[in-house]
């Protein structure tokens, strides 16, 4: 009897001021091709609100998720997890030891970390998770990365790392994650449906 298969698993931080398009967009797609995505928000009502003053609900705050996490959700359990980009909302991010300690420990389980404009610089960077690796960001702020090789491509799949430039190449970014974490037939088949040029 064939292995039941098991459903991928997302989680997505974001943190007040973070950019709507990169949150909403892979949130979206990912949910239509049948990934299960949690929205974790570093604010206790679990409420972020966007840089342009756009307020997502999330589905657990980060003090649960972390609760969670350390109580048998561990990182065995997640498949990717993703960075939204804006400012100062990945500035935020990168002030969270807990956002930098969960990442690192899927890292290391060998998740698929996707971060987006500045995301991959200033959280992921300080982390040590760009090092030795491709990537892109928006554009200007590889100069502060040293030790990672940086392409000006809209998106940049290295392993199990994917970033990408901005709000503009938020589409194509997050079928990219879809293809990494389903394959590129069900990628090609939410590009399609939702007319992403790939």
């Amino acid at each position: 009897m064939g292995e039941e298969k098991k459903t991928k698993k997302a989680v997505v931080f974001l943190a007040d001021g973070f950019e709507e398009v990169e949150a909403v967009a892979p949130i979206d797609f990912l949910r239509r091709a049948g990934v299960e995505v949690v929205v974790v928000s570093l604010n206790d009502n679990g409420v972020s609100t966007g840089a342009h003053r756009i307020p997502v609900v999330a589905d657990v705050s980060l003090a649960g998720f972390a609760a969670q996490f350390a109580e048998g959700l561990g990182a065995d359990e997640w498949d990717a997890a993703l960075l939204p980009g804006g400012m100062p909302g990945a500035s935020n991010l990168a002030a969270s030891e807990t956002v930098g300690a969960i990442l690192k420990a899927l890292a290391e389980k060998g998740a698929l970390i996707a971060a987006v404009c500045a995301a991959p610089v200033v959280v992921l960077h300080p982390l040590g998770l760009l090092t030795g690796r491709r990537f892109t960001c928006y554009p200007g702020l590889e100069k502060m990365v040293a030790g990672a090789r940086w392409s000006e491509d809209d998106v940049v799949i290295d392993g199990d790392l994917i970033t990408s430039r901005g709000a503009g190449t938020a589409g194509v970014w997050a079928v990219a994650i879809i293809g990494k974490l389903l394959g590129e037939d069900a990628a090609d088949d939410i590009a399609a449906s939702v007319l992403v040029r790939r």
